[in-house]
């Protein structure tokens, strides 16, 4: 936990966005600001923040996080995972899906798995993230649109998820 919280703390997680920035915040749909790219710092939309957790336990980690406030908002039993949210905070999870944790971001979703307008589509991010010399575990076809994902590791050995359902 301490490691999450240092690693949102240290790249200025805001409001379920990273580098949230107003001067991006109306960007066409799937499109990005006219210096995307040019930026050292870009404002990448990553959309909707979660962290899938690898349990042991579905059933256990389930009254678990209801005991902290949290619901089941998608996922079932049956399909061995669930999305738990309470307010904006979502976490997911997963029952003999992937090995360890992961932080997964959805561009182009809100907290409420809801469409928003002006994000950044993952093949943008993915591009961007190439330019900065970033190595990706797994990337989307750069030739395709609508939902399509990538991966990348960071320093310390944290999975990230970039998840575009749109």
């Amino acid at each position: 936990m301490k490691k999450l919280l240092a690693l949102m703390a240290g790249v200025g997680f805001i409001k379920g966005s990273l580098w949230a920035s107003p001067s991006t915040a109306h960007a066409p749909q799937g499109g990005t600001s006219a210096n995307f790219l040019n930026q050292n710092h870009s404002n990448m939309k990553l959309g909707a923040f979660s962290i899938s957790l690898a349990v042991k336990n579905l059933e256990t980690s389930k009254l678990f996080y209801e005991n902290l406030g949290f619901t089941a908002f998608g996922g079932s039993m049956q399909q061995n995972y669930l999305i738990m949210k309470n307010e904006h905070a979502l976490i997911g999870l997963f029952q003999g899906m992937f090995p360890n944790n992961i932080l997964t971001f959805n561009p182009g979703w809100d907290y409420n798995a809801q469409p928003v307008d002006g994000y950044d589509d993952v093949r943008k991010i993915q591009e961007h993230l190439k330019t900065k010399g970033v190595k990706l575990d797994t990337e989307a076809d750069s030739k395709t649109s609508g939902p399509a994902s990538l991966m990348l590791t960071d320093p310390d050995g944290n999975v990230i998820l970039l998840d575009q359902h749109l």
